[in-house]
């Protein structure tokens, strides 16, 4: 069974302290733990915590330090640390929030008052990561929106870079949308975009797989650790499944509802950068071959993959 309750990650250096903890927050929130800096910060960027209560006294490094890189680290920079700490000046105070902590409270502590204020943390980060969540996806189809799409290309290309990997991309358009648009309505119209996003999401499965909105009638998708075939194959299979909804669209030559998709490849040699804009640049490119040269069609690397017969 699933442990839905909310990870905390308890750092100190005296097992009593941790005991403490443990035992006045199980209740309601999953316990991790870790006497030593090093250790914790192994955990944070395994298990990624909702919240730390980070001591500042530890054996190893300090919890200072372990905040700092914490900070610096894009995987936990957004985890909130509470520093735990024997140390009552008001510098020691300043200092932690200066380096991102959002709270601060002394040793010996009180419990009902740590459950209280760890309670009010959580509740901000659910709503923090409630409010990111929904700025990044799509209202209508539900995928992710252009600008997270933008994001995740960026970390995507950094792992590419590192490890040597191949990257395809799609770029998908519905064909004569605006046609359509006018001559079923707003309404029908955002219901392809639904279907067609549900087809390019089930057509994208694997687990890497990242599909986007990209905007209006336009659709992406960026698939790691993947080959041109693999890129051909998986535009190709959507290209022929919203094909066979046979959705009525007179405004279009074929006489019902089509994908045209233009496929880019790259893989960078050691010591090379993906260039990011001239990648998303050649799937719009062929995306544009695609649509010049009779839609509904996939277009990768410049060579045509189908051509349908036209009504």
């Amino acid at each position: 069974m699933t442990n839905l309750k909310p990870k905390i990650l308890v750092v100190d250096d005296e097992r009593l302290n941790i005991r403490l903890l443990y035992e006045g927050l199980r209740d309601e929130y999953q316990i991790l733990a870790s006497s030593t800096g090093m250790d914790a910060l192994r955990i944070a960027n395994t298990e990624l915590p909702d919240l730390i209560l980070l001591d500042i006294g530890l054996d190893d490094i300090s919890g200072h330090d372990v905040c700092t890189q914490l900070k610096s680290n894009e995987l936990t920079k957004n985890i909130p640390i509470i520093f735990v700490t024997a140390q009552d000046t008001y510098e020691d105070e300043l200092k932690g929030l200066e380096l991102g902590a959002i709270d601060y409270f002394r040793k010996p502590f009180s419990i009902p008052l740590v459950r209280v204020r760890v309670r009010n943390q959580i509740e901000l980060k659910r709503k923090t990561d409630m409010l990111q969540y929904l700025s990044s996806i799509d209202g209508l189809t539900g995928l992710a929106n252009r600008r997270q799409f933008d994001e995740h290309l960026v970390n995507t290309i950094r792992y590419a870079d590192r490890q040597h990997r191949g990257l395809c991309l799609l770029m998908i358009d519905i064909d004569r949308f605006k046609q359509y648009n006018d001559l079923y309505g707003h309404v029908r119209g955002d219901d392809a975009l639904k279907v067609v996003s549900r087809v390019l999401t089930k057509g994208a499965g694997r687990p890497m797989d990242f599909v986007a909105r990209f905007g209006g009638e336009e659709f992406i998708i960026l698939l790691t650790d993947s080959s041109p075939e693999e890129g051909a194959l998986v535009a190709e299979k959507i290209r022929e499944q919203v094909e066979q909804l046979h959705i009525p669209h007179e405004g279009c030559e074929f006489g019902f509802l089509s994908v045209s998709v233009g496929v880019a490849y790259t893989k960078p040699d050691i010591g090379e950068h993906i260039d990011e804009r001239a990648f998303v640049e050649h799937a719009d490119t062929c995306l544009y071959f695609a649509k010049e040269s009779g839609r509904n069609r996939v277009i990768c690397e410049n060579f045509e993959l189908h051509r349908p017969i036209k009504k």
